[in-house]
């Protein structure tokens, strides 16, 4: 089953103000559903037959990291050892822009070490995201 193999985690940098923090939570969050939609549950209902609608049915911590080490793991994750790893990236280029089209234009322009990397989404074989990430801590 795949809820018993898979680990999604989202890394950011604790140094973000609480907004962009936030935002770049949701945006890799909401990129990790599309990618895996089979990893989100049924909707279901309440003892008072509200329904709700159905979540991830992994466990989805979110950890935080230095600015710096979160570059250290993106570039870690881009080798040739975590290939089953899903990763997404949040920039300072994605976040600067109101439109798909303008970050699709503005991305193309910059090269990988002109991102400011804001968070990391990481999803796939269990052991390998352990690997990466167990030893950071808890966004508190």
């Amino acid at each position: 089953m795949i809820e018993e193999t898979t680990k999604c985690v989202i890394v950011v940098d604790e140094n973000l103000p609480l907004g962009i923090l936030a935002n770049t939570a949701a945006v890799l969050g909401v990129t990790i559903g599309k990618k895996f939609p089979g990893l989100v549950g049924e909707n279901v209902m309440d003892a008072s037959s509200m329904e709700h609608t159905g979540v991830i049915t992994v466990p989805f911590p979110v950890l935080k990291t230095s600015g710096a080490k979160l570059r250290e793991l993106r570039e870690r994750l881009f080798g040739i050892d975590h290939d089953k790893t899903l990763v997404v990236d949040f920039s300072d280029v994605a976040q600067s822009c109101k439109t798909y089209e303008e970050y699709k234009e503005k991305v193309s322009k910059v090269t990988e070490d002109g991102h400011t990397y804001f968070g990391l989404a990481l999803c796939g074989d269990k052991k390998a995201v352990n690997s990466l990430t167990g030893s950071l801590p808890l966004l508190r």
